[in-house]
């Protein structure tokens, strides 16, 4: 019997272990999210995103180790709630992507008069933008990285799709009989997976190898980004 009980517990931490690779390297919203965070705002921002997914993982966790997680999944009302939360965020995400694009066009709209006269009565007193924007740059970096990190977060703690993978490792392959302690270990593992393996994908777009062949497409590449979670959002919500 101690043979057998070992040879479950070894393939159950195999199972566990490969499952978890191939949910996490599966593309996602999350991996959109780490691209576009790590090439419009770069690697130190785009790690803390992938922290913050990894942290977010974490929120499906907690309820499931409590004993929540097989109630919620079967819950109509939540699954519904967390589908329109996770959709209605997916979608403003990639509409703020898309933004600067409508909002350059809509500039363009305007009559070329008004910059033209903006510039003509500019004194020369007028303090250097350059000046003012690297006074306040050490702030507004501060507020980036941060807002990356709760961008992560959010990204995977509202994805019903992770509630469900969740709540089926540890409702169909990890077995009841498993110490608590192992499963907390479990939860450890998922969570840092999912950072070790996104802040590798940030560090990847941002080296300057991949940033000098990247360069001349990247306006495009986060348009396509946005579009990508603009059309995940509304596959969520049809779902």
């Amino acid at each position: 019997m101690p043979d057998i009980a070992t040879n479950f517990l070894s393939m159950e931490i195999i199972a566990v272990g490969i499952i978890t690779i191939l949910a996490v390297i599966s593309p996602g919203p999350d991996f959109a999210m780490v691209t576009r965070i790590a090439l419009t705002r770069g690697r130190r921002a785009g790690v803390l995103c992938a922290i913050g997914i990894g942290s977010g993982v974490s929120v499906h966790l907690a309820y499931t180790l409590i004993g929540l997680g097989v109630l919620f999944a079967s819950n109509v009302w939540v699954l519904n709630s967390l589908r329109y939360l996770g959709a209605a965020y997916l979608i403003w995400l990639g509409c703020s992507a898309l933004w600067p694009d409508v909002r350059g066009f809509l500039g363009r709209s305007k009559n070329p008069k008004t910059t033209a006269n903006a510039t003509s009565h500019a004194t020369p007193n007028t303090i250097p933008a350059s000046t003012s924007i690297s006074a306040a740059s050490p702030r507004s970096d501060q507020n980036r990285n941060g807002s990356a990190f709760w961008i992560g977060f959010a990204c995977n703690a509202l994805n019903p799709k992770t509630m469900l993978f969740i709540v089926s490792l540890f409702s169909q392959v990890i077995s009841p009989n498993t110490a608590i302690m192992q499963e907390i270990g479990y939860g450890f593992y998922i969570a840092a997976c999912h950072m070790l393996w996104f802040a590798l994908v940030a560090v990847a777009l941002t080296l300057p190898s991949v940033q000098a062949r990247i360069a001349a497409i990247k306006t495009w590449i986060e348009r396509a980004v946005g579009l990508c979670l603009a059309g995940l959002g509304i596959k969520l919500l049809a779902s």
